[in-house]
């Protein structure tokens, strides 16, 4: 009969875990970064998210006011 480990069973678990985690998205390339400037820009002169997810419609870019307003302020 093996002797149990702690250490080495909480290790394969934990290695265990990590190979099946889902991949993080975080670093994922936004629509949003071809003009980020000119979204920062606008903001900063007083335009709201509901107007620039407006203006980034006459860009061909679809999206929500509330994800131009997490965009600034992740990146503003």
């Amino acid at each position: 009969m093996k002797d149990f480990d702690l250490n080495v069973e909480i290790a394969a678990i934990k290695a265990h875990t990590k190979a099946i985690r889902k991949r993080n998205y975080s670093s994922r390339i936004s629509k949003l970064d071809k003009y980020k400037g000119e979204l920062l820009t606008l903001h900063r002169a007083g335009t709201s998210s509901a107007e620039l997810q407006r203006w980034l419609k006459t860009k061909r870019i679809t999206c929500a006011p509330s994800t131009v307003l997490r965009y600034i302020q992740k990146n503003g």
